[in-house]
């Protein structure tokens, strides 16, 4: 047996038998429902799993299925969502539903080019929905899946491209289709949860791009603005300019910076403008 497939089958024990003891139990994982999963893995994205663990059962409770998300008003979907932060999920989750009934009735599509012409949906969504709903399992890579790859293969090298944790994945699938799901399920949690204690190898991919500061930056601002209208119904300019000004952290917000937010959440209709008054679109 040459270097290489020992190293590979002594990870692969390692991995099987931290998950046999570590494995968390999570409601997305207790179905095979494509749309229950496709609103897990939106979720997921840059949130911590305690917050999505309070979300996802109100928000599958509300729009339980692809037809009751799609005919939603906006206004309630974003309200339903409020608090778990990256509005335009909410956005890209309401947009893909009425795309699916539109084109395919509450058919949720399994095909990997069909799921990624949905709105929001990428190659990580698209693969990690066909494994986790369909048992159809291809190589794909999230923060935590890379986080494993580059700590136990790659332990000296710098600017490690996806491409090449692609071709150890590859490598280190089980060929039994049965084990492939639950498999990624384990390179995620020993990720997350295993390695949580030491220097983030994710600073070594080639990906690696530092979260910037919340407070006081763009994103604060388009957050403030929502939870505003979504308290509110509707503002003016100046309203929402006066209020944000009572948050400490942008006391030295300027005219031009709350102009250039809201036109940027009026494109992506977010918000749209009527009259003089903003609402949730």
């Amino acid at each position: 047996m040459n270097k290489n497939k020992r190293q590979n089958l002594a990870f692969e024990r390692k991995i099987w038998n931290w998950y046999r003891i570590n494995a968390p139990r999570l409601p997305w994982r207790e179905t095979r429902d494509p749309y229950h999963i496709f609103i897990s893995e939106v979720m997921l994205q840059q949130t911590q799993i305690p917050r999505v663990l309070e979300k996802y059962p109100l928000f599958i409770k509300k729009f339980p299925t692809v037809l009751s998300l799609a005919k939603a008003p906006f206004r309630i979907v974003l309200q339903t969502w409020h608090g778990m932060g990256y509005n335009r999920r909410a956005l890209y989750l309401h947009k893909a539903a009425k795309e699916i009934v539109k084109s395919r009735g509450e058919i949720f599509p399994k095909d990997n080019l069909q799921l990624q012409a949905l709105s929001g949906i990428g190659p990580y969504t698209a693969r990690a929905i066909r494994c986790f709903a369909f048992g159809i399992c291809e190589p794909f890579i999230e923060t935590n899946i890379r986080r494993v790859i580059i700590h136990e293969f790659f332990p000296q090298k710098e600017k490690v491209p996806d491409s090449e944790i692609l071709k150890i994945l590859h490598c280190i699938q089980p060929q039994d289709s049965n084990k492939q799901r639950n498999w990624y399920y384990a390179l995620m949690d020993y990720g997350r949860d295993a390695l949580k204690d030491i220097p983030n190898p994710n600073r070594k991919s080639k990906q690696y791009a530092k979260q910037s500061r919340f407070e006081g930056s763009p994103r604060h601002i388009r957050a403030k603005i929502i939870s505003y209208l979504l308290a509110n119904k509707k503002a003016t300019e100046e309203e929402l300019f006066l209020s944000l000004k009572e948050d400490r952290h942008l006391e030295d917000i300027s005219y031009e910076d709350i102009a250039r937010t809201l036109a940027d959440l009026t494109k992506e209709r977010l918000i749209k403008l009527s009259g003089n008054f903003f609402r949730i679109s």
